[in-house]
């Protein structure tokens, strides 16, 4: 794109050895052969280890697969080289962790921050410490994780890795990071979770990961709601400067940030109901895509919409400026009155326990799920 920096540059103009949304517009601001873990699911200068190699060993998946926009070879011959070699974004494998009164001491309220509940396990992960590394191979709840961040695409997302750890292989498509698993080699698109295997792995079969999900949030709201959590360490082992970002700031909105700007590599995307990087909530099921544009969603609480022929519901959720999505089978109109989804029986409902089934959900950047998902039905409110 004419006149804007190359992400190599961007990394290499903050002087981090390696780097790679979305919040939205918020009303406020801006191992591999084994796994031990040592108090990992506490907040106290914890860490979890995760060895640092590994043989071949199947990762867990996902009971159906998800859908590709197109041939896996295609997407693969469509990756790009996003500036830093394999690994030269370096994922985090070594995680340690701290308690909330030391977090505050660099964090933001306003600070963007990936939120995770599993199990007995509550844990926050900094947006500023991610943008550095996109992956963090952690444990929660005694199970093998990744949680994972792409800041081009605005995506943060959960992955249960088994006996393996993932890593940043240098490509991307569609601007999303392509991560790689160190037991087979497999390359797997963020945002698809789903397989693009090559010739170096016999193009093994299509499978699609199995995923748990990542709040986006901030720092003060999560911090409010879960004031125990554990809050990943800047301490990482990586001489990484984590005061800046190389791509801008969400606080205020700058650089590649900004909702104006366009993306910095090809986008597959032709669909201009929205503009580029609007932020939306997507979901997608083996029957298709839905996405809810989260400004929208915000301002009216509920916005009903469709995925594969179905009805499918979005509600907001204000403690965490989030949104849940779910199956609707008895199509209800649902109305929104204080912080609550009101049925048309006049039953209330917290936005975390409608009826029906609760589909995985995550913010996107407009551009990447349209580009990914190009059938997906949109809900931008009225």
């Amino acid at each position: 794109m004419s006149g804007t920096p190359t992400r190599r540059a961007l990394l290499a103009a903050l002087g981090a050895g390696a780097f790679a949304g979305c919040l939205g517009e918020s009303s406020g601001s801006a191992t591999q052969e084994s796994t031990e873990t040592e108090r990992s699911d506490t907040g106290s200068n914890t860490r979890t280890t995760s060895a640092p190699n590994v043989e071949e060993a199947p990762l867990p998946t996902a009971e159906n697969r998800l859908p590709l926009p197109r041939e896996p070879s295609s997407i693969r011959d469509s990756a790009v080289s996003g500036g830093p070699p394999k690994d030269g974004i370096p994922s985090i494998d070594n995680p340690s962790f701290i308690d909330v009164e030391t977090a505050s001491e660099w964090l933001d309220p306003s600070d963007p921050v990936f939120g995770v509940t599993r199990g007995e396990a509550t844990k926050a992960y900094p947006q500023s410490i991610l943008v550095s590394h996109e992956i963090c191979n952690d444990v929660l709840d005694r199970t093998p994780v990744s949680v994972t961040y792409c800041p081009l695409t605005g995506t943060a997302m959960g992955f249960e890795r088994g006996e393996t750890t993932f890593g940043v292989s240098g490509r991307l498509v569609n601007n999303n990071l392509i991560m790689y698993d160190r037991a087979s080699e497999t390359w797997w698109p963020q945002v698809l979770s789903t397989s693009i295997p090559g010739p170096w792995n016999g193009d093994a079969e299509v499978e699609s990961l199995s995923q748990f999900p990542v709040v986006w949030t901030t720092w003060k709201r999560w911090s409010d709601a879960h004031p125990e959590t554990a809050v990943l360490s800047r301490d990482t082992g990586f001489a990484s400067n984590y005061e800046g970002d190389p791509y801008g700031s969400y606080n205020p909105r700058s650089g590649y940030y900004r909702p104006d700007s366009e993306p910095m590599f090809p986008s597959m995307s032709e669909d201009d109901r929205l503009k580029s990087k609007r932020v939306v909530i997507g979901t997608r099921t083996a029957a298709g895509a839905a996405a809810f544009e989260k400004r929208a969603l915000r301002e009216q609480g509920v916005l009903h919409g469709s995925l594969g022929g179905r009805p499918v519901v979005a509600v907001y959720e204000p403690t965490l400026d989030t949104g849940y999505i779910y199956r609707n089978p008895g199509e209800v109109k649902y109305e929104y009155r204080d912080g609550r989804a009101v049925g048309e029986d006049g039953e209330t409902y917290d936005p975390s326990e409608l009826p029906g089934e609760k589909l995985l959900a995550f913010d996107a950047m407009w551009f990447a799920w349209s580009g990914f998902y190009p059938d997906t039905t949109l809900n931008a409110g009225s």
